[in-house]
């Protein structure tokens, strides 16, 4: 896939030039990039702190495990041949609405610095009672940015399961983002095979981390036992023939909770570390890497004081383990190039070499929350406002992916789903 990526580049040419283009909303008057210390503002999260290897790899040591292929192959001769991410797109029926069509209390969840360039609401009745989680695109799939002959964004979504009186369900939108004037999607639950292969459950998860590279799809877990994240083959989308709220299999056939489609998992990984162990909460992708790599952080609660952690896994370079992390031969996966930050209620991270971003949810009292760009020089953040505040950022947005064929970093908060060019975010190191 790289080298087809390599090979496209050298044409987008025109397409590109009209993909990019775009005009920035005007959601608030001029805004400035400046140096936190130059900042009336007092949590300044400083520089990053190198933290010791061996301490966090004892606790963020993953231990990859495969689901049986048998049980894989026992799901897929009881459901049908599956499909791939091209067949979901041409099923698509459902369509997110343009910036002019957002309402105003939706364009407050954007941020007011840097401004988005492109922004899409969700529907209400499609999206009620579901909170908004992690988004990931074909740019981070494939480095020319398309999967087969598509722009592709993912974006998961996660609510209660009332059906069931306890625990959680979590769903991706698949969106079609060949038009950028016009973005089609459908939804995809996600779900875990149980009784080998026999049937599936829901994943349990609040999707808040969630990266696709190659033909997988890692996901977070936080349902409680020591998984770590899950892993799904995108070419392995099953179709669900049942409309009820059920979830697996059911009389008449399969149920995926009124979804059309389901997407069960094919590797886990569990985490080796005890109770203090940081769980991989936050994702994204690294492309300055060499090889490539899975971006991790924990989720901190705000002004409790603890550092969260940040920290890498390689992802390997084996053609057969496409999408997979680097693992020993045990199966482990040994954690990289570890930080603490001293940033708090750490949600989204991102990363680019040494230099990494972190968003924090608004506080007590706040509108919104802030976006800090941290090395180990120290840390930046936008100023907005009268008062020069560095509040400036989205109130929520669980994570960030950049896709770098366009230049761009994609998130959602709310019901909107936007980008902005990464340059607006660099911009906090002048």
């Amino acid at each position: 896939m790289k080298q087809r990526g390599r090979h496209r580049r050298r044409r987008r040419g025109r397409a590109l030039r009209a993909f990019l283009a775009g005009t920035a909303l005007a959601l608030t008057a001029a805004a400035t990039m400046i140096s936190a210390s130059q900042a009336t503002v007092t949590d300044d999260p400083g520089a990053l702190e190198p933290s010791a290897r061996h301490a966090v790899a004892r606790q963020a040591r993953l231990t990859e495990e495969a689901v049986p292929p048998g049980s894989l192959d026992r799901l897929t001769a009881a459901m049908g041949a599956p499909v791939g991410v091209g067949d979901v797109l041409a099923d698509a029926d459902r369509s997110l609405r343009p910036a002019p069509d957002c309402t105003s209390g939706e364009r407050r969840a954007l941020p007011v610095a840097p401004a988005a360039t492109r922004v899409y609401c969700w529907n209400a009745d499609d999206t009620r009672g579901w909170q908004p989680g992690a988004v990931t695109t074909s740019g981070d799939a494939d480095d020319d940015g398309r999967w087969g002959a598509h722009r592709v964004v993912l974006a998961g979504w996660s609510a209660p399961d009332h059906t069931t009186g306890g625990g959680r369900l979590a769903r991706v939108a698949f969106v079609d983002a060949d038009d950028p004037g016009h973005l089609a999607y459908t939804w995809v639950l996600l779900a875990i095979p149980v009784e080998g292969g026999l049937d599936y459950r829901a994943l349990a998860s609040h999707v808040s981390g969630m990266v696709w590279y190659r033909n997988r799809l890692l996901v977070t877990a936080d349902d409680g036992d020591r998984t770590g994240l899950y892993v799904f083959d995108l070419d392995r989308v099953q179709r669900a023939g049942v409309t009820g709220r059920a979830v697996g299999r059911v009389p008449g056939g399969w149920s995926a909770h009124g979804d059309r489609y389901v997407l069960p998992a094919v590797a886990a990984y569990r985490l080796d570390g005890g109770p203090g162990a940081p769980r991989p909460a936050a994702l994204s992708l690294d492309r300055s890497t060499t090889p490539d790599s899975l971006v991790a952080a924990e989720w901190t609660l705000p002004g409790d004081g603890r550092h969260a952690r940040l920290w890498r896994y390689s992802l390997s370079t084996v053609p057969q383990r496409a999408g997979l992390l680097s693992t020993d031969a045990a199966g482990r996966a040994e954690p990289t190039g570890t930080y603490e930050t001293r940033a708090s209620g750490v949600r989204g991270v991102l990363a680019r070499g040494d230099t990494w971003y972190v968003t924090r949810p608004a506080g007590s009292g706040d509108e919104r929350g802030s976006l800090w760009r941290q090395d180990l020089d120290g840390a930046r953040a936008a100023r907005c406002g009268d008062e020069g505040t560095h509040r400036c950022w989205s109130e929520g947005t669980p994570s960030l992916s950049y896709w770098e064929e366009t230049g761009e970093v994609w998130t959602q908060s709310g019901r909107v789903l936007f980008a902005l060019p990464m340059a607006a975010l660099d911009d906090t190191a002048e």
